[in-house]
This record gives C-alpha cells, sequence and structure tokens, in this order.
C-alpha cells in the first residue's frame, strides 16, 4: 500500500580526489571549482608547504641547513579550512594566508618541502584532513597520487606548456611580486627540476593518474573534464 512517503534518496558516494601537476597548470582553481559543484572538500597542500617554509622564515630558521629544517618540522601548528569557497590556512592561530604567497616564501618552499621530516609532518597532516570529509575531498598538490593518498578514488595529473604556465602565474602576481614571463618561467622550470629530482615523494604522475593537458583547455573546460571523471567514478562505487 502507498503510505505517500517519498522514497528516501540515496547519498552520493564519498570520492576522493587527488590533483597533481606543476604550477601554472590550473590546478588550484580547478580543484577548487569541481569541490564547489560536486559538493566536496577541498586541500590545497601546496599552501601547507608554503606555510611551514615562512614558519622557518619567521622564525630564523636557515632554510639551506636541512638539518635546521629537520630539527624544526614538528613545531609550527598547521591548521587548513577546507571549505572550497573560502579555504583558510593558519600558522600557530595565526592567519598564513597572504604572507605564505610572497616571493621569497615561493623561492625558498622547494628546499624545505624536500627535507625528508617535513614531508613526514604535512603528509600524516593531509591524510588525517582527507579521512575527516566524509562526503569526500579533493586534494591538490605535487604528490598526491603517487604518496599521499595513493588509493584514491580519482587521479588527474594536470600538464601545460611551459610558456602557458607562466604566462597564467605572471597574470597571477600583484604588484611589486610581478615579473615578466620570461622571468616566471625560468623560476617555473627551476622549480619543477627540484620538485621532480627530490629524493622524497618527487613531482610525479601515478601510473593510474589521467592526464590532462590544459595548454589548449579553458579552466571552464578542465573543470568540466574533471567533473565528468569524478562523477563516473562516483555512480560506480
Amino acid at each position: 500500500m502507498d503510505n505517500g512517503a517519498t522514497p528516501a534518496r540515496t547519498a552520493p558516494a564519498a570520492v576522493i580526489v587527488a590533483i597533481d601537476g606543476p604550477s601554472g597548470t590550473g590546478k588550484s582553481s580547478t580543484s577548487k571549482a569541481v569541490a564547489a559543484q560536486l559538493g566536496l572538500r577541498y586541500l590545497d597542500t601546496g599552501a601547507q608547504y608554503r606555510a611551514m617554509t615562512w614558519w622557518m622564515i619567521t622564525n630564523g630558521v636557515d632554510v639551506s641547513d636541512a638539518a635546521a629544517v629537520a630539527t624544526a618540522a614538528g613545531k609550527p601548528v598547521l591548521v587548513s579550512g577546507t571549505d572550497p569557497a573560502a579555504p583558510t590556512i593558519t600558522v600557530d592561530g595565526s592567519d598564513a594566508a597572504g604572507p605564505i604567497r610572497t616571493q621569497e616564501v615561493t623561492s625558498k618552499v622547494s628546499a624545505v618541502s624536500a627535507v625528508p621530516e617535513v614531508r613526514t609532518v604535512v603528509t600524516e597532516l593531509q591524510r588525517s584532513i582527507a579521512a575527516a570529509a566524509a562526503k569526500g575531498i579533493v586534494v591538490e598538490g605535487r604528490d598526491i597520487g603517487t604518496t599521499v593518498l595513493p588509493d584514491a578514488d580519482v587521479k588527474i595529473f594536470l600538464t601545460a606548456s611551459p610558456e602557458a604556465r607562466a604566462a597564467r602565474r605572471s597574470g597571477e602576481l600583484k604588484g611589486k611580486e610581478a615579473t615578466d614571463v620570461a622571468a616566471t618561467k625560468d623560476a617555473l622550470v627551476k622549480r619543477d627540476a627540484a620538485d621532480s629530482g627530490r629524493k622524497t615523494s618527487p613531482l610525479a604522475k601515478a601510473d593510474d593518474a589521467v592526464e590532462v593537458d590544459t595548454t589548449e583547455l579553458t579552466l571552464q573546460q578542465v573543470i568540466e573534464c574533471v567533473v565528468t571523471l569524478v562523477e563516473e567514478k562516483r555512480n560506480t562505487k
């Protein structure tokens, strides 16, 4: 007998999405948009390494001294807010969203993030955040699909030509932090080499990741591509 009750709707399955790739490929814009569209949490792991670097600089740690960085790695308290509409990051309770984007931090983050002790601390934090996301999460970085969350449901590796990436990154820089595209390209290439060549959790494409070249794509096209991949996976879980 029909009692007039509305059939219960099944909530979408939780999914963990790993989006990796070098700077300037559209990782952050894509990840935030995908998370917002699908009702997922969002984590910028690069911001965590920048926050760690900013703390080291602020507290007088010589970031070129790996042993000193390793000793200090467990001291700062990093807290990441995972709302894709307004992601936040604090260090020891202080808002670090602005300070971590300076050129000084950008120039030193590869050295700090290459220290194994730093990666151990930050990786554990990233895994705990992902595990706490009841409906799922989009995590962006450089080693998410290979090291941090190797069992992620969907793995995406974004790429783009150095020229396209440099143009995008130059457009993001403000005021005195702005540099010309050629200089930005050189900096990106150097960082790629540092991140890809480090011994601990290098920047690399997971064997089971879907590679998306964003050079000729609009941001909206990239977002649609990733959303489709995630929805396909969610519908089969």
